[in-house]
């Protein structure tokens, strides 16, 4: 079960018992859906006929329009569309075969998809500000053990920007990357889908498919830009030449016994959100300018309590380490590793995050990660105020919300 999924199930139960919660678990984004796309879907709703496999003519050449603007020129032949880029990265890795190398720490499912798809995962540490990317020189040091074992590495799995860290690589470790992977004959499987929630969009994340174009795949949707979480729809952008070629053709295959074709629907609107008119770029831009301010507002709650807390630079993620904390933490509430840290703030306080141990970092150490996407409000009517308010932090429910973490944090941290 993702451990995501479960402690979202559990702070439900407790809502459902009267007793008050702050969803900080998971990265649903607690934003409406655009008007706009609302319209779209509902004109699209007679379209009841299986599509192709790889997605409607329409949503891939949509597509690949969005990555050419982002610097990445893509052939709509080579992109596969899917239920939900989650499901997407699974049949990759389907198609790849053999083990995979995943970032710790790194997106819960990774490692978990890894083992479904029969293989098993490589866990490789990223570099403190890194995330998202294992370090290049321990990835080759990993892969190279674990074929003189007899492990099969085929891919290594990357996130740009990353969960849970809310951290962009820079560009020369997305490059070493590359040139590592291209030394070791490793796919790339890049999850991009936060790359439009950069806080500063003059630095916009670098793909590695920049700098080993034969060998990336990257995989985007519109969960987290445009919140679009229910709508279940992904898409894939397999690499030119051999490797992309074979790729794509195990990639359909795959699709075409597991989902046989996306919503039809879900796609008409999906094709006109990826084509980036005016009102999808202001609501992004909205978007971000509000993931952004709230982010900052918590890390401050964070950092005042004595966690470290990296720079938030994307997304709507923290990953803060009371490792400077830890004699007091165990002396007053006998907490030693992020667990504990999860137990006291939804115990006593109704908060719910997730322990760095989710990620694959060990029991023992003291982080956790805190998304704050689901703070902007309980009614469309504050969620849209949010999107629109020059600062979102003075609402009186966002203030509440980032209040009750500010106490919350006091009583676990007070000596």
């Amino acid at each position: 079960m993702s451990a995501t999924l479960a402690a979202d199930a559990a702070l439900e139960e407790r809502r459902r018992s009267g007793q008050r919660v702050l969803p900080m678990t998971s990265g649903e984004i607690g934003l409406p859906v655009l008007p706009v796309l609302r319209e779209r879907l509902a004109a699209a709703a007679g379209e009841n006929a299986y599509g192709p496999v790889a997605g409607s003519p329409a949503l891939r050449e949509a597509a690949a329009g969005y990555w050419s603007r982002r610097g990445l020129p893509t052939d709509p032949g080579l992109v596969v569309a899917g239920p939900g880029s989650k499901s997407l990265l699974f049949a990759v890795l389907l198609a790849v075969g053999g083990d995979a190398v995943v970032p710790v720490p790194g997106w819960v499912s990774y490692a978990a998809q890894a083992r479904l798809a029969g293989g098993r995962p490589l866990p490789v540490p990223i570099l403190p500000g890194q995330g998202g990317v294992p370090v290049p020189h321990r990835l080759r040091g990993a892969v190279t053990a674990a074929r003189a074992a007899g492990q099969d590495p085929r891919a290594v799995v990357v996130t740009v920007p990353d969960n849970p860290t809310g951290t962009v690589a820079s560009p020369e470790v997305v490059r070493q990357l590359a040139d590592t992977a291209r030394e070791l004959d490793l796919i790339i499987v890049s999850d991009e889908i936060y790359g439009d929630l950069v806080h500063d969009p003059a630095r916009p994340a670098v793909s590695p498919a920049a700098y080993a174009p034969e060998r990336t795949v990257v995989t985007t949707g519109l969960t987290k830009n445009l919140a679009l979480g229910g709508w279940r729809t992904g898409v894939a952008r397999l690499p030119e030449g051999p490797i992309g070629r074979e790729l794509h053709t195990r990639l359909v295959a795959v699709a075409s016994q597991i989902w046989s074709s996306p919503p039809a629907p879900v796609q008409t609107a999906a094709a006109y959100a990826f084509a980036e008119p005016p009102e999808i770029t202001e609501r992004i831009a909205a978007s971000r300018r509000l993931h952004a301010a709230v982010a900052r507002a918590a890390a401050g709650h964070l950092a005042a309590a004595g966690a470290l807390v990296a720079p938030v630079t994307a997304t709507c993620y923290l990953y803060p380490d009371f490792e400077p904390l830890r004699d007091r933490l165990a002396e007053a509430h006998g907490v030693t590793g992020g667990e504990g840290i999860v137990r006291f703030l939804v115990e006593r306080h109704g908060i719910g995050v997730l322990p760095g141990s989710a990620f694959g970092e060990p029991e023992g150490v003291l982080r956790i990660r805190a998304a704050t996407s689901r703070l902007y409000g309980d009614t469309d009517e504050q969620r849209l105020a949010a999107l629109a308010a020059p600062d979102p932090v003075a609402l009186p429910w966002i203030g509440r919300s980032l209040d009750h973490l500010g106490g919350a944090l006091a009583d676990l941290t007070r000596a």
